[in-house]
């Protein structure tokens, strides 16, 4: 465990228990959400490689233009 969460740990345990929960609930939902962005990122390998190839071939056919930042 690194000394910043051993810190933040220490810190909370002086917290009454409502808030000790309410906090760990914020934690544990932000981890379920790592979670899943990582298994969705993972599933979309081949979706994500299908679409840049079809762009680099597009560019390479004149089929794009460059963008305008004033047009945006």
């Amino acid at each position: 465990m690194t000394e910043l969460l051993e810190k933040a740990i220490a810190q909370l345990k002086t917290l009454p228990a409502d808030e000790q929960d309410a906090i760990a609930a914020i934690i544990l939902e932000e981890l379920e959400d790592e979670i899943r962005w990582d298994a969705a990122f993972a599933r979309s390998h081949d979706a994500l490689a299908k679409l840049a190839a079809e762009a680099r071939a597009e560019y390479r056919a004149g089929k794009t233009q460059e963008l305008d930042p004033e047009t945006l």
